[in-house]
């Protein structure tokens, strides 16, 4: 039996005391991160799960909402409730350097199987507009939406070369000088510099900008 087949079973049975709408999310997780957008059907969901197809239909109306509602659960951006761009830095360079555990699945998991997928680079975009960029817009009035997704592209790029193409500078340096330096690149991104951000007229005070910034 496939490592994926086993996680797949023991999850579904220790979810025993979640909705079904719960355990057809996490059936789906598991699926996503294991497999493509099109390798994956609605019938196989609900298989795992003990379910009919058409109890998936009712709960999420179609594999792409599904899909949708899966990349958004998998998200869990715990780093939005964080009070300062340092700490929100700390926490996704955390997040990009740690090593998941052998039941857990990360967002970036379901990424790697489906981000080259016509149908799911739609849904992703949106997951990514609504759950990452729209949290950070507005917490940082000076953050423009191109410095957001800068920081979505550096944060994907550094997983790809973490986790897919494996570089060995790269891996097991949580809490090192790695970390450190991911935080930092961050910070600068979610802080904009006083010229930038005068430029805009969003500089991070109650009081108008008169510099010349010419």
């Amino acid at each position: 039996m496939f490592r994926g087949e086993t996680m797949r079973r023991q999850i579904i049975r220790s979810a025993s005391n979640d909705t079904t709408r719960d355990r057809i999310l996490k059936a789906a997780m598991l699926r996503f991160s294991t497999q493509s957008y099109e390798e994956t059907g609605l019938r196989e969901i609900a298989a795992d799960v003990g379910i009919d197809m058409a109890y998936v239909h009712r709960s999420f109306g179609s594999k792409e909402k599904l899909f949708y509602e899966t990349v958004k659960a998998a998200c869990r951006p715990d780093f939005i409730s964080t009070d300062s761009a340092e700490e929100q830095a700390s926490a996704l360079a955390q997040g990009i350097l740690d090593d998941r555990g052998e039941n857990e699945i990360r967002p970036f998991d379901i990424l790697v199987h489906s981000f080259s997928s016509p149908g799911a680079a739609g849904v992703l975009r949106k997951v990514l507009a609504d759950n990452f960029i729209a949290p950070l817009l507005n917490q940082h009035p000076g953050l423009t939406e191109q410095r957001a997704a800068l920081l979505a592209a550096v944060l994907t790029g550094i997983g790809v070369m973490r986790e897919v193409i494996r570089v060995e500078p790269l891996q097991h340096d949580k809490g090192g000088e790695v970390e450190d330096l991911i935080a930092r690149l961050i910070t600068g991104l979610l802080k904009p510099d006083d010229a930038a951000a005068c430029a805009e007229g969003t500089m991070h005070t109650s009081e108008p900008c008169y510099r010349d910034c010419g």
